[in-house]
């Protein structure tokens, strides 16, 4: 009983004091689905672009307003270097520079950004664990730079304009 009480009064605080969800914010979802993807050629291009087109739930059956472009930058640094100087973990760190332009009728970017995204995997002695582990953080690291992108985005499109 108490905790239902409880929850009430939470629930009515909240609801007095002005608080909106950002994707609660209108035009915020449709805009996130009317952004188009353009990422560099290569493999961690292409992750990036998948799941970009997840998180901002592309909808195809509409026409883009505004292009998303990026610049990835890749860095590799061997951690946990042994007595015989052999790395047993990596740090993989990705830069994902970003422009939102308008697609028609925009006079230059509508949003710029940087996001920096740094994932660790271990190194194995066998080539193909190895390999498995460095593509596996790739993976992870183009996900959450798409994850705070999206993030990024929809605060500003949250945002009052000017």
């Amino acid at each position: 009983m108490r905790r239902l009480i409880l929850s009430a009064l939470v629930a009515l605080s909240l609801a007095g004091c002005g608080f909106t969800p950002l994707y609660g914010t209108p035009g915020v979802a449709s805009g996130l689905t009317a952004i188009q993807v353009s990422t560099p050629e290569g493999r961690v291009g292409s992750l990036l672009r998948e799941h970009l087109d997840d998180v901002l739930a592309r909808n195809s059956a509409s026409p883009p307003t505004h292009r998303l472009t990026t610049a990835l930058a890749e860095r590799r640094y061997p951690r946990g270097i042994r007595i015989d100087n052999v790395a047993t973990r990596y740090e993989y760190v990705l830069v994902v520079d970003y422009r939102l332009t308008q697609i028609s009728g925009g006079s230059g970017p509508a949003k710029t950004g940087k996001v920096r995204v740094e994932v660790t995997y271990d190194s194995a002695d066998q080539p193909y664990a190895s390999v498995a582990a460095q593509q596996d953080a790739q993976d992870r690291a183009a996900s959450e730079a798409a994850r705070r992108i999206q993030l990024e985005l929809a605060t500003w499109l949250a945002k009052p304009k000017a």
